[in-house]
Formats: C-alpha cells, sequence, structure tokens
C-alpha cells in the first residue's frame, strides 16, 4: 500500500503531535479541506493496510524536507538543521556567525533565515 509522504505527515501532525486540524494544515502550508481530505486519504489507506496484511510503502507525493543549510563562520562547519531548529548557535562550536545558505536555490520558502545573511 503507497502512502505519500504528506499524508505521513498529515497522520505525523495529527495523531502523534496533537495538533488541531488547523494547525496542522498551517504547518503544511495548505488549507483546512485539503488537509482533511489528505489525512482521509492516509488513515482508509493504513486502515486497508492492516486489514488486508499488505505492506506500507511511503514514497512519492509533494513535499519539503524544511531542512536548511548552515556555515559557521568561525568554524566553516557546514551542517543542516530542521527549519524550527535553533538557527543562531552552531552546533560544533557554539559560534553565533552563521550563514544561511538560501542563496544557494535549495531553499523554496520566504522565512526569517534572510536576517541572518545581513549579519
Amino acid at each position: 500500500m503507497l502512502i505519500k509522504v504528506e499524508e505521513f505527515e498529515a497522520m505525523r501532525l495529527k495523531d502523534v503531535e496533537d495538533l488541531n486540524q488547523e494547525e496542522c494544515a498551517e504547518r503544511m502550508e495548505i488549507s483546512r479541506q485539503t488537509f482533511q481530505n489528505i489525512i482521509d486519504s492516509a488513515r482508509k489507506k493504513i486502515a486497508l493496510a492492516l486489514i488486508e496484511g499488505k505492506a506500507i510503502n511511503i514514497s512519492g507525493g509533494n513535499y519539503s524536507r524544511n531542512m536548511c543549510k548552515f556555515k559557521c563562520s568561525s568554524c566553516e562547519n557546514v551542517y543542516e538543521i530542521k527549519y524550527e531548529e535553533d538557527r543562531n548557535t552552531c552546533p560544533e562550536c557554539g559560534g553565533k556567525e552563521i550563514v544561511c545558505n538560501q542563496k544557494n536555490n535549495f531553499c523554496h520558502r520566504q522565512c526569517s533565515k534572510q536576517a541572518l545573511d545581513d549579519k
């Protein structure tokens, strides 16, 4: 049974993180109705897979990893962290001179990371 990554993420947000439907839709940057359609589809597929004893394969779909690349100017460490994690401190040396690699075209969203580029 094929579960799209966005279906998997919808279930994770709703059922594991216990977010309400509005919060889930906001995190996924979709409408509430679209979120509802995605989670309904995911739950039906999971139920069918369990009842019919089928394997669950998670892949495909439209998604972003929400991982961002940063470089520490102090120690030259290049690292990836989740979008929501602390972007102001290097995990290697604790340095505060962090540069966002948003300009390298791997990040497709506008975010507060731009402020780091200006430092």
